[in-house]
């Protein structure tokens, strides 16, 4: 075929008029914000909220960094898949494919399929092609939590650093710069001990004596008194002394050593034992300890048209695409778009189900993308059956949900993937 699959008469595929209100990147008119802003904005910003003193703003020191499934759109020429077709504006392109490159796509997808026939891929009549490009939006709220746990050791008698020395510090005072992440990373959790939060106390469990009475050879005494040298028969000779054999004879019970008893198996009869709590010194040192928690909480939203509405979002989010804008502030607004304005309501959504910041944090900062995924959908045909596939992406994945007409599996295939054969 010498005609390109995908005509540039849109309107004969049946596409929604919001979908062709924007198809390029970078278009004339088009205001798109810049791709991130200076790090001490984002100080500043969060410095003048009442919620972090500006201290803790100093380790603030990276850029956003651009999701590796999404290829960066600012400043982009040329068309899709990086050929050049000879435009200087900087346009999205749409995906180019002939009826060649369409079988073979589906043909590699199918050769790595156990008991796919290929008969349908390279014989099969290719009866539609329509573009179907997805939109993704997508928030990264960066976030700090802190809370304050206390934290108990028994005493060993050394110097104690208590509010007496000097005030002790809130959990938002402490700066904790040597600590600070690269912004936007999934997860980092750190614990430090709160300076001049040193408190001793009289261990509870022993009431500061440092031995709690023993449970087994002083059960029935009152609580705090004790009694010392209480001796039980000895288990093995039953309190005699001697071990009675077959022939008549006795011998010495090596056990009690001919006594007939012995001490306190716990606390060898001395009615007291050392305390677990506080190992015997009868005092515990307490502290408080500050939990930091980063972590990145992400909203994300797709927009897609009915033709790709049976793919599943996470294909889509897998999928490399390109950015239409990438922002970074304290809290990112919604994105401008002069000529569109359906990326402008697809914009203000997805920072409208931002996540909710738990009560213990506070945001850091955010970064705000639009991109979109070329998305193409064939369906093939042959004496009245048909079934549908779609090229997803930059890298051109092809993803075929349930019906291919040549397969003999029987079912057996998700078996014999999970048995590696």
């Amino acid at each position: 075929m010498e005609e390109p699959l995908l005509s540039e008469k849109r309107s004969e595929l049946g596409e929604n008029d919001k979908w062709s209100a924007y198809q390029h990147v970078g278009r004339t008119g088009s205001v798109l914000p810049p791709a991130s802003v200076s790090v001490d904005e984002i100080r500043s910003a969060a410095a003048s909220s009442d919620h972090y003193p500006p201290s803790i703003h100093a380790a603030l020191l990276s850029s956003p960094e651009p999701n590796p499934n999404e290829q960066e759109a600012i400043g982009y020429q040329g068309g899709y898949g990086g050929v050049d077709y000879g435009e200087s504006t900087n346009e999205f392109q749409r995906q180019i494919l002939d009826e060649v490159e369409i079988r073979e796509l589906l043909i590699d997808h199918v050769g790595h399929r156990c008991c796919w026939g290929s008969r349908p891929a390279r014989t099969w009549k290719i009866h539609a092609v329509e573009d179907c490009n997805v939109y993704i939006g997508s928030l990264e709220t960066f976030i700090e939590e802190r809370e304050i746990i206390k934290e108990t050791e028994p005493c060993d008698g050394g110097k104690i650093v208590g509010k007496d020395t000097a005030p002790e510090l809130g959990v938002w005072e402490l700066d904790l710069r040597s600590q600070f992440p690269v912004l936007f990373i999934p997860h980092k959790e750190t614990r430090t001990k709160v300076p001049h939060s040193e408190i001793v106390d009289k261990c509870t469990d022993c009431a500061g004596k440092g031995d709690i009475v023993c449970s087994i050879c002083n059960a029935n005494q009152e609580p705090g008194i004790n009694k010392e040298n209480l001796m039980f028969d000895c288990p093995t000779c039953y309190g005699r002394g001697l071990i009675a054999h077959r022939d008549g004879s006795d011998t010495i019970c090596k056990k009690c050593s001919g006594n007939g008893k012995i001490p306190c198996s716990t606390c060898g009869s001395r009615g007291l034992i050392k305390c677990k709590k506080c190992y015997g010194s009868g005092a515990l040192l307490s502290c408080n300890v500050a939990i930091v928690r980063w972590k990145t909480l992400s909203t994300r939203k797709v927009s897609a048209t009915s033709g790709a509405a049976s793919v599943p979002d996470e294909v889509f989010h897998r999928a490399k695409g390109v950015q239409l804008c990438n922002t970074q502030a304290y809290q990112c607004s919604p994105a401008f778009f002069a000529d569109s304005f359906f990326l402008n309501k697809f914009s203000s959504e997805v920072i409208a189900e931002r996540a909710p910041v738990p009560p213990t944090a506070r945001i850091i900062c955010e970064r705000h993308v639009i991109s979109v995924v070329p998305v193409t959908r064939v369906t093939m045909a042959h004496r009245g059956r048909s079934f549908s596939y779609y090229i997803i992406g930059i890298s051109r994945d092809v993803y075929l949900k349930d019906y291919y007409p040549s397969r003999f599996c029987w079912g057996l295939c998700p078996c014999l993937e999970w048995l590696k054969l």
